[in-house]
């Protein structure tokens, strides 16, 4: 396998992705699809910083733009608790059908990454998408390299960012601040 398509959620997740895929002999081909990043300036903001990535490390980055904020939440409002499902089922289905489409052999998600994932549900449904559309799922446990990639991208200059993504993924970053004030004003 010379040439695998790699769902990239943003730059600095692929980072240790990438430098571990080409220490493999796999060159890495970055897909940006990810319509559950809010607000427009975070998906902006991680766009332009892949791209700038993908310039300074010469990785090829394709992008599918789709700031999908009504429609992603529409899907997922009737279950938020539980919206990662559909999350990694839009994303990984995108990329496993754009794979398909454009000839690889194979693709993978940088999402793989992140210990704030659910990791086997990713793996589940990246299974699941590769059966569907004919594909390989290239499986990779890379979240043993996430402190080294973070770090990689911070001495680059990339824009790391705070949340996951979704809208609903940034207020998880800040529960413990809102009960704090639910808590200080819970009287007034």
């Amino acid at each position: 396998m010379d040439k695998i398509l790699l769902h990239s959620c943003c730059a600095p997740c692929s980072v240790y992705c990438v430098d571990t895929l080409r220490g493999e002999g796999i060159e890495p081909v970055s897909l940006w699809f990810n319509p559950n990043i809010h607000p427009w300036t975070e998906y902006d903001q991680r766009r332009s910083t892949l791209l700038e990535y993908g310039e300074k490390e010469r990785v090829e980055v394709h992008i599918l733009e789709d700031y999908g904020l009504r429609d992603f939440v529409r899907a997922v409002a009737a279950d938020i608790d539980h919206r990662c499902a559909h999350c990694y089922t839009l994303r990984l289905g995108t990329a496993a059908k754009y794979a398909s489409e454009h000839g690889y052999e194979a693709f993978t998600s940088s999402l793989l990454i992140s210990p704030y994932q659910n990791h086997e549900l990713l793996k589940a449904v990246g299974e699941t998408m590769a059966r569907k559309y004919g594909v390989e799922f290239l499986y990779r446990d890379f979240r043993p390299g996430f402190r080294e990639g973070q770090a990689k991208a911070r001495e680059m200059g990339l824009y790391l960012q705070k949340y996951c993504g979704c809208i609903f993924s940034e207020e998880d970053r800040y529960e413990k601040k809102i009960g704090r004030a639910r808590a200080r004003f819970a009287g007034e």
